[in-house]
């Protein structure tokens, strides 16, 4: 057995699903990376479009100068949809990868457990690196080069056995192994089921180069997590109800209706107050917290990403898509919010909703509000 395949042993029993050697020479793909974000698709997320980053994107040697070879590893993490969700609007959908523990902490554990292992069993020390959505690097073009999976349309790695819902980790190593055969084929074909089903129009098809391509801008899982602002109007009723993330692009992909299987791992397990909770239960449960207690409250999970205000912003777009009068009390509390980005989204929410009591508050508020934004949304919610 070759030192490649021990290690794959190794990973598999550590409870990776997937895993494969990949070749380091410079990024393939870089020139594509680049023009995405000069583009702007990236949206608020100004750390990929800085020169170190691109740089240490294009080439891995800039991040580990003694790198030879890079382990990529997959762990599964899909759960089911509980009982009624998404279909119920009155119900909070949380992506299926945020509603157990962080999978950063997860994965980079045990890659650095096969770190040691690796150190142990050639009895030398080794340098590594360890990566997981955490540092400069084009993962999915390592782990296509991996023999992982394909670029689906969606952008995300599909594998013909597992579909797409697995997480990606990266162990950059200086020990000579020999990489595995690339995945070179395309099994999307004329498949458009993630172009058609995305609601906000945000995957754009394939480019010139047969590249996926993504305007992030317009991503439901970019809004609810890294856009720190108030969402695009236009945008906020093609949301519905999820609040953290979305798995539309991967739902209807036929790879995942046909492949995809519940994670055995129990740190993916959905915790139950994460799994299609009540919109207004979780709206007056975040009501309830300051910024410091919404991150006590969940360390460790990845829902933390968003921050307080970031969620209960959310948590309000979809109660006013919800838009019966019961979301009402847990949105005029909102609009009293000390988060200025809270006042602006229930504003809106209490427009949607239209009734003469949602009315009353938004008036009522423009009497004491300062904000110029949340102003200018009691405004436009009166008006409608």
């Amino acid at each position: 057995m070759t030192l490649a395949a021990e290690i794959k042993k190794q990973a598999g029993g550590l409870g990776f699903d997937l895993v494969g050697v990949a070749s380091v020479e410079p990024s393939a793909h870089i020139d594509l990376f680049r023009s995405w974000v000069e583009g702007g698709a990236q949206g608020d997320m100004s750390y990929l479009s800085r020169e170190d980053a691109l740089a240490r994107r294009a080439d891995l040697k800039l991040t580990l100068p003694s790198l030879k070879a890079a382990v990529l590893v997959g762990h599964d993490y899909y759960q089911e949809d509980a009982v009624d969700v998404p279909e119920d609007p009155a119900r909070a959908v949380v992506a299926r990868y945020a509603r157990g523990r962080d999978y950063h902490d997860v994965i980079e554990h045990r890659l650095l457990m096969l770190h040691r292992w690796i150190e142990d069993h050639v009895d030398q020390s080794v340098v590594a690196r360890v990566y997981v959505d955490t540092g400069p690097i084009l993962e999915r073009e390592l782990a296509v080069r991996a023999g992982l999976g394909w670029f689906g349309k969606n952008t995300m790695l599909i594998n013909p056995k597992r579909g797409s819902y697995f997480f990606l980790g990266v162990l950059l190593l200086d020990l000579d192994l020999e990489p595995d055969e690339p995945f070179s084929e395309d099994h999307c074909g004329a498949c458009r089921s993630c172009l058609d089903a995305c609601p906000t129009d945000a995957l754009l098809g394939r480019d010139a180069d047969g590249a996926p391509v993504m305007d992030a801008r317009r991503c439901i899982s970019y809004l609810t997590i890294e856009h720190r602002g108030s969402i695009p109007v236009e945008l906020r009723p093609l949301m519905g109800n999820r609040v953290y993330g979305c798995d539309i692009c991967q739902e209807v992909c036929p790879w995942n209706e046909k492949f995809a299987e519940v994670s055995g791992e129990e740190a993916y397990s959905s915790g139950s107050d994460l799994d299609g909770p009540k919109l207004v239960e979780l709206g007056e449960r975040l009501l309830g917290m300051s910024g410091k207690g919404f991150l006590r409250e969940f360390a460790g999970s990845p829902v933390s990403r968003a921050r307080r205000k970031g969620l209960l912003r959310n948590v309000c777009v979809a109660l006013g898509n919800w838009g019966e009068e019961a979301a009402g009390p847990t949105l005029v509390s909102a609009l009293s919010d000390s988060a200025a980005l809270v006042r602006m989204h229930a504003a809106w929410a209490l427009g949607r909703i239209g009734s003469s009591a949602a009315a009353a508050a938004l008036r009522a508020r423009a009497e004491l509000e300062k904000d110029g934004g949340v102003l200018e949304e009691i405004s436009a919610a009166l008006g409608s």
